[in-house]
């Protein structure tokens, strides 16, 4: 358990580096614990990340494969607030993992849960991001 928190750790650290490689690498390494909510407000920041487009996508594609709800919430909140730009490139990111040959989660159905949601910007970003899965190749 202690090393997972020192993960945890490091990939925190990781999410306010200085060069896109290593906020890339916090992204996929904060991917398992979405449901944490440190961790959960980094991804949201890293999925929006305004210097580099490689963060976005990266941290999209590392939140599909984990294929939990708690996941899939943070590209859906995301979505919700995301310009144009950075919309396409989580998109381009769900779209990388769906491609994975081993599969991703059953996004659709996960978008399905999350449309029945509290939050308004939840059910707005589950939307979008269900209409990304539409088009995706499996």
């Amino acid at each position: 358990m202690r090393e997972r928190t020192r993960g945890l750790e490091a990939a925190l650290a990781g999410a306010s580096a200085p060069s896109w490689q290593g906020r890339v690498r916090a992204g996929r390494g904060l991917a398992p614990f979405a449901h944490v909510p440190e961790a959960a407000q980094a991804l949201v920041g890293l999925l929006l990340d305004a210097e580099d487009t490689a963060v976005t996508r990266g941290t999209a594609e590392a939140l599909v494969l984990e294929g939990t709800a708690a996941a899939v919430r943070l590209i859906a909140l995301a979505a919700a607030e995301a310009d144009d730009n950075q919309a396409d490139w989580m998109r381009t990111g769900v779209h990388d993992a769906l491609a994975e040959p081993d599969g991703a989660p059953d996004v659709p159905a996960i978008c399905g849960q999350l449309a029945r949601a509290p939050e308004e910007a939840v059910r707005r970003g589950a939307a979008e991001v269900l209409a990304w899965t539409e088009g995706a190749w499996h």
